[in-house]
């Protein structure tokens, strides 16, 4: 039974990997968690320099799922050089950096010192606000999204991965935008936008009065986005989007997804990556499956 997959030239012993932003580097979680059962460890999104993120409150549970609006808070490249990628060399399993900015210069300040470090990928965030355009997402036009994929391409030494977001009209149109413009692979998907309101104070619960929801209540529509775009572009698709389980993972294996990605769940039940690895296993055991690359993309109908 063959569990691996490979991704623009990187093998991956398995198709499981964390959602960035929920498993910081690795350090946290490798009390209960053994890193080399993964296929690949997500960091949390570096930046050029330090982030202090948005003000508190920034995290409410909602129904099905939770809000947040952290900011993207780091300690910036320099910290994460230094004192990350040595931790996550450790271990046996691949390197993925998210990168996040304010400007496509601040991106491509972050891909170029990572040129010579010893990470895999690099995915990249596109669902920053940009400070140039009004802050409107890099990854909510075709031409922007076009236009930082291509920058970063020229300038990057490993393979990159575009993290698309759920915050728009046509996710097969930024799909074919992020394939155009050279992307090596694409994940999906980021956060949608979501608002709670503390009915007895008539109070916004977050200080930013909005923010990402993520969680089991978004799968649904996280599979039916990974199946678009893998309709409409031939690169590889990282799913993810509400993993709770095994079940939830094949459904975008089948799909189009060539591996997936375990976020907020991780806070459930800090366990779950090697559960849904686990449970992948099983389920090829159960029903005869030789190569998890089968199941890629196999829905019928």
């Amino acid at each position: 039974m063959n569990t691996q997959v490979t991704i623009a030239g990187v093998t991956f012993k398995n198709p499981v990997m964390t959602a960035s932003g929920t498993f910081g580097s690795g350090m946290e979680y490798s009390d209960f968690v053994d890193l080399n059962r993964l296929g690949a460890v997500v960091t949390k999104g570096v930046a050029n320099v330090p982030w202090e993120g948005n003000p508190t409150p920034r995290v409410a549970e909602v129904y099905g799922g939770m809000l947040n609006a952290i900011g993207l808070q780091n300690p910036g490249m320099d910290v994460f050089v230094e004192r990350d990628i040595p931790f996550l060399q450790k271990y046996d399993t691949r390197i993925i950096v998210n990168i996040c900015g304010k400007t496509v210069e601040d991106y491509l300040e972050v891909v170029e010192r990572l040129g010579d470090q010893p990470v895999d990928m690099l995915e990249i965030n596109v669902s920053c606000p940009n400070v140039k355009e009004g802050a409107i997402a890099f990854g909510q036009k075709p031409d922007s999204l076009y236009d930082i994929t291509s920058q970063i391409k020229k300038k990057a030494k490993q393979p990159v991965i575009m993290k698309l977001s759920p915050n728009v009209t046509d996710i097969a149109e930024m799909s074919r935008a992020a394939e155009a413009a050279g992307a090596d692979a694409l994940s999906m998907i980021n956060t949608i936008t979501g608002m709670k309101i503390d009915i007895h104070r008539k109070k916004f619960v977050l200080a930013n009065k909005t923010g990402g929801m993520s969680g089991p209540a978004i799968k649904p529509v996280a599979v039916r986005m990974v199946y678009q775009a893998a309709q409409a572009v031939k690169i590889p698709i990282i799913g993810m989007g509400g993993i709770s389980n095994a079940e939830d993972a094949i459904e975008f294996l089948l799909a189009g997804a060539s591996a997936v990605a375990v976020g907020a769940m991780n806070f459930v039940n800090p366990y779950t990556t090697v559960e849904v690895a686990e449970g992948i296993e099983a389920y090829m055991q159960k029903y005869g499956v030789a190569r998890v690359t089968d199941l890629i993309g196999a829905v019928e109908g």
